[in-house]
């Protein structure tokens, strides 16, 4: 299966676990609950959707890797203790608590969050001395003498051995207590969270062209080549840091995340070609309507690879005017919670006074949560922004109260009414300019290709990504409907990915 597959196998098994009875009591007690091993090569994202998982469940987060420990790490010290057996006193030996296992404490002391997912990576590289004590962890969920607390769902992973000589091969006991998921590498799916993540264009335009290049590992008399998931991401990173200082890209950065010399070659090369596009075709230009009928005619003469990184840039500058624009939306929708709760205590006759302190509770209230869900590996980096702008508009709030003259609690409202609307105001202008500028890509598109593979790459991803989808939705766009109606996406798009896939570079 694909990671994305596993992901929601793995999130339903969660919520199964976590299931209650009326009681309360746990439906699958925790020593019932078998433990999920993704078995996957290095570097597919494993890590990343038991991220994505307590995020969206909003449950807490543990990971370990198990390489990282010895036995007495993961067990406990020993320590000499003195009890009574039928009246006879002696010396038995207790461990401390397993670092793991006071790692799950500790998060749940901090955040409030109580029920959770151990996440147990390279499970199957643990050392000779710790294996015997793993097995009894999986089977009885105790490490030394302290065992995993009820709510606690335990995840782990591990790599095949032919990308690990530390591996060692888990006998039929030990399978036989697992729930198995074995993971592969899909660049379709990956290209799904790469999308999310603001994965640099150029590496998505390369590999839509490359995509045996996604994903490979093999050994040459040279050693071992690979090419992973987590370094394109990482790449990523860099590439976007590098074109902010004005950096040249060459291929010694390349080949610093990706090894592999021919793709290093071959990526460097179309990253330089990339660059000459976005100098040869001004984005922002053609996003606000002003573009050549020069510009048009060289887009329509260039070879389909140039076409298609043109198409690229297009869209993923356009993402992130929608992506802005949405998360905008977010915060005004929960913003009207915490306002409305003010007008109701300004309207009962509340003072100036008063209402500070609400805003101030508010605000702070806002600011624990956040902090409990950063502490248990539940949040998002879009949440984490989110929670952030509205802490900062509460507090904002707060000040502009305090600060006003007056004690009249109305009064005091009215100012924090005038500060929302006319955010509410800048949010419609914003919508405005974004559906401009979506107009002004559709039209150059149509100008430019008319109803061609260009157009159906555009129309493909305004269907597929969430905030683009969701922004068409909420505000419409003629130039998307009319040519959906026209274009047959499904079809279409798999006689496109066929002819990408014959590109050479």
């Amino acid at each position: 299966m694909n990671i994305k597959e596993a992901k929601k196998y793995i999130k339903d098994s969660v919520k199964i676990y976590l299931k209650k009875d009326e009681d309360g009591e746990y439906r699958i007690p925790l020593v019932r609950q078998r433990p999920i091993f993704l078995l996957g090569a290095p570097g597919i994202g494993k890590t990343a959707v038991m991220e994505q998982i307590a995020q969206e469940l909003g449950i807490a987060l543990v990971s370990y890797s198990m390489t990282h420990h010895t036995r007495q790490s993961a067990l406990g010290l020993p320590f000499i203790t003195h009890k009574e057996y039928e009246g006879a006193s002696c010396d038995v030996t207790e461990y401390t608590m397993s670092e793991i296992i006071a790692s799950i404490y500790d998060v749940m002391a901090q955040s409030g969050i109580r029920e959770g997912i151990l996440f147990l990576d390279e499970i199957n590289c643990v050392s000779e001395t710790l294996a015997p004590s793993m097995l009894q962890f999986l089977q009885y969920k105790v490490f030394g003498r302290h065992r995993v607390p009820d709510g606690w769902v335990i995840v782990t992973a591990g790599n095949p051995p032919e990308y690990n000589k530390s591996v060692r091969e888990f006998d039929v006991v030990t399978m036989d207590r697992l729930k198995i998921l074995e993971v592969e590498a899909d660049y379709a799916v990956w290209k799904e969270y790469a999308k999310e993540m603001g994965v640099h264009t150029a590496i998505l335009n390369y590999l839509d062209m490359k995509k045996d290049d996604f994903y490979q590992v093999e050994t040459t008399v040279r050693g071992r080549n690979y090419i992973t998931a987590r370094g394109w991401e990482d790449l990523s990173g860099m590439l976007t840091l590098y074109e902010e200082e004005n950096l040249a890209v060459e291929e010694s950065l390349v080949g610093q995340y990706i090894r592999n010399e021919r793709v290093v070659k071959e990526f460097t090369a179309y990253y330089d070609l990339y660059q000459k596009y976005k100098n040869d075709y001004k984005v922002e230009e053609i996003l606000e309507g002003i573009v050549s009928e020069q510009a048009k005619d060289k887009a329509r003469r260039a070879d389909f690879d140039e076409r298609l990184s043109l198409m690229g840039m297009l869209i993923d500058r356009m993402q992130q005017d929608i992506r802005y624009n949405m998360l905008g939306a977010e915060v005004l929708g929960e913003l009207t919670k915490p306002l409305r709760a003010l007008k109701a205590k300004a309207e009962s006759g509340a003072g100036a006074a008063e209402l500070a302190q609400l805003v101030g509770q508010q605000t702070q209230a806002r600011q624990s949560a956040m902090e409990a869900l950063q502490k248990a590996g539940a949040l998002s980096d879009r949440e984490k922004r989110k929670s952030r702008y509205i802490v900062r508009y509460l507090a904002d709030c707060e000040r502009l109260i305090r600060l006003g003259d007056g004690t009249d609690g109305a009064e005091a409202f009215a100012h924090i009414k005038d500060k929302y609307d006319a955010h509410v105001a800048s949010y419609k202008q914003d919508t405005g300019a974004v559906q401009d500028r979506l107009h002004c890509l559709f039209r150059f598109v149509e100008d430019t290709f008319g109803s061609g593979n260009e157009m159906l790459i555009l129309v493909t991803e305004c269907t597929v990504q969430a905030d683009s989808a969701k922004f068409i939705g909420m505000y419409g766009c003629e130039d998307y409907q009319r040519h959906n109606e026209e274009l047959m996406v499904t079809e279409r798009s798999d006689l496109l990915r066929r002819q990408i896939e014959t590109l050479e570079i």
